[in-house]
């Protein structure tokens, strides 16, 4: 009973204690509990602020260095996050050296063309000038030789007319505008295929630093094998030999791709490609390099015969009269000038030296599809090769043929070897 008696006295005092004090107690508890609440959200708000700013810096400036803390949220905008996005991308400045050489190679396609206009355009004036002043020469000539009295001046006219164009003749003859013209014209070709080629490469893919260089040296050899200067670099008219055109770089070994293991190639489709290669060089090169061998005898040919054959005219016009031969001379005059416009005609009219770059550069086409064969079957790594399945449909394109027509002829290669009486290309 104490102890009941004491706790009741206990709880007694306990509840007798002021309600002053208790509302006090209450009121600070009342005040500080908010204060405490707005401090933390104040503390929120400001975090969340700070992450924002972090984050809108990390998108502005992918490379921008940011001082790191233990604070989680700027853990998560860190720079080594950022660079791996952008890495991952194209670089800007390989796109635009890449624009910047097609811009160049676009005012090159037009140059060519528009060079090779003029120059086939000097090949019809120039053709039709000579002509008219041998033949009008010959008439001189004729008309002089015939009359009872030889007028002085007739004589001196037209062997001054042959003189000139004999050494029109010979001009016309070395520069050779009909195989000029078509020199620009292949070149104005290769040039847009080039063009495309880059467009195909900013399109597709990512392009890289060895794709400027690849470029860069494709345009350059192109230059070297079409130069547009007639004076110092222009093209020997009529070699010793006959050698394919080359207007490519050396070929380089690929860059690895990230690919399958075999990156569309395999056994049978080597072997196609070694039978279509060796076809290629046996038939299709050998036959353009002889047509082209004969082309440059009969240019050289008509070449020393036109020029020869003025001179002769006018030695004849000179001698024209009633000296003891002057009428074998005026014979020669008049015979001499009519055959030089004949020779003229079909060497500047029927474009021998046209027909002759026609030749050699055909020839270099098959001379190039050899290599990139080549060039694709000698090297081991197959990541560095160009995809079989897309190559082989190029080749196939280039020779104007299907892909199951290629792979019958490639077969038919294998077996009949030697005696196989079809050429590679259906195009030409």
């Amino acid at each position: 009973m104490a102890i009941i008696f004491q706790s009741s006295n206990f709880l007694n005092s306990y509840n007798s204690v002021p309600s002053t004090s208790c509302r006090r107690g209450l009121t600070r508890a009342s005040i500080n509990i908010p204060n405490n609440d707005q401090t933390f959200k104040i503390s929120l708000t400001r975090l969340q602020s700070r992450a924002r700013s972090v984050q809108e810096q990390g998108l502005i400036s992918g490379f921008s260095t940011i001082s790191t803390s233990d604070n989680p949220i700027e853990k998560q905008f860190s720079p080594s996050k950022r660079s791996d996005i952008n890495i991952n991308g194209p670089d800007p400045l390989v796109i635009e050296k890449l624009y910047a050489i097609k811009e160049a190679i676009a005012d090159r396609v037009e140059m060519h063309r528009n060079i090779g206009e003029q120059r086939s355009q000097w090949n019809n004036m120039l053709l039709t000038s000579i002509n008219g002043i041998t033949l009008a020469a010959a008439t001189m000539v004729g008309i002089a030789a015939n009359s009872g009295d030889p007028v002085l001046g007739l004589k001196m006219s037209s062997t001054l007319m042959y003189l000139a164009a004999a050494g029109m003749l010979v001009t016309m003859n070395q520069i050779q505008p009909s195989q000029l013209a078509e020199e620009q014209r292949n070149a104005a070709r290769l040039f847009q295929d080039l063009y495309n080629q880059i467009e195909t490469t900013l399109s597709i893919g990512h392009p890289s630093a060895i794709d400027v260089k690849e470029a860069m040296d494709k345009v350059l050899a192109l230059d070297k094998a079409y130069p547009l200067p007639l004076l110092g670099v222009m093209l020997e008219k009529f070699p010793s030999s006959v050698e394919p055109a080359v207007w490519w770089p050396q070929q380089r070994r690929r860059q690895p791709k990230r690919v399958n293991d075999w990156n569309g190639w395999n056994g049978k489709l080597e072997e196609e490609m070694k039978e279509i290669m060796g076809v290629l060089g046996r038939k299709d090169q050998e036959e353009y390099i002889r047509l082209g061998e004969k082309a440059l005898k009969l240019n050289k040919f008509l070449a020393m015969s036109g020029p020869l054959l003025t001179g002769l005219a006018a030695v004849g016009s000179a001698f024209a009269g009633h000296s003891p031969h002057g009428s074998w001379a005026a014979m020669l005059g008049i015979v001499g000038g009519a055959l030089a416009s004949i020779v003229n005609t079909v060497e500047h009219g029927g474009q021998v030296g046209m027909v002759f770059e026609m030749y050699r550069s055909n020839a270099g086409f098959f001379q190039y599809m050899k290599e990139s064969i080549e060039s694709n079957l000698t090297e081991t790594e197959m990541e560095r090769r160009e995809n079989g399945e897309v190559f082989e449909l190029k080749l196939a394109l280039k020779l104007g043929r299907s892909l199951s027509d290629l792979r019958n002829f490639a077969a038919a290669a294998s077996c009949k070897a030697e005696d196989l009486d079809e050429f590679g290309s259906k195009l030409f």
